[in-house]
């Protein structure tokens, strides 16, 4: 929550918890935006649901927020397990100029609750057009991780479960090619080299996704992210 001097203005991160009874994968991170006209002693009022905290804080940070007055407090939510997470949700926060959220999927009633998040580049011209995040929660340490999905840097291998594809000019996921998902050993060197690539700000663009999830057969629809 951040209030501006002149009272004008409030921001606010908001947790939906209602969200686990409603339609399942939605979105419960709310970001709010109050505007005040102490002249009339009226008040309008702006508001956004995003998968991710570090994207409602992007949606706030856009419409005037200071970047370091709408951080989470440390008692608030889970705290990023490492560097990368913590680097990651640092770019998420200022990448709503370059990213749209095309779709998501809040899972946070399996025993390890996940939220999955489709990213397309706004720039047509990029190389790497899609990227997708996984946040995943460790509810015995109360930390959180982000990272891109497909990426096992634990185990030292590359998931290939899912692609997105185009039908009518929509994007929706499928199976990867030939209906089957694979596994791809990744040498040592190759998962820091790209544990480093994506803390530097650079981030790979990912196509291929898990199959068997929820959201495998949705459409995407573009939200509002900033």
């Amino acid at each position: 929550m951040h209030d501006s001097a002149d009272d004008r203005h409030s921001y606010y991160v908001l947790h939906d918890r209602s969200g686990t009874g409603g339609h399942p994968g939605e979105p419960q991170i709310m970001a709010l935006h109050v505007q005040r006209d102490p002249d009339t002693h009226t008040f309008s009022f702006d508001r956004a649901m995003l998968p991710l905290a570090a994207m409602a804080q992007s949606w706030l940070i856009a419409r005037g927020c200071p970047q370091d007055s709408i951080r989470l407090p440390g008692n608030i939510g889970t705290t990023p397990a490492d560097e990368t997470t913590r680097a990651l949700e640092e770019r998420q926060m200022t990448d709503g100029d370059h990213f749209a959220a095309l779709a998501g999927y809040t899972d946070d009633t399996s025993k390890t609750p996940q939220i999955t998040v489709l990213l397309r580049a706004i720039d047509e011209r990029s190389p790497k057009p899609f990227r997708v995040l996984l946040e995943e929660l460790d509810t015995k340490d109360w930390t959180h991780t982000l990272s891109p999905e497909d990426i096992d840097y634990a185990r030292g291998v590359l998931h290939v479960r899912r692609q997105v594809q185009t039908a009518d000019g929509k994007l929706y996921y499928a199976l990867p090619k030939s209906r089957m998902s694979r596994v791809a050993d990744m040498p040592t060197s190759v998962a820091a080299a790209l544990k480093r690539h994506i803390a530097d700000g650079a981030g790979p663009g990912l196509t291929c996704r898990r199959s068997g999830s929820p959201c495998c057969s949705r459409r995407a629809s573009t939200m509002p992210w900033r």
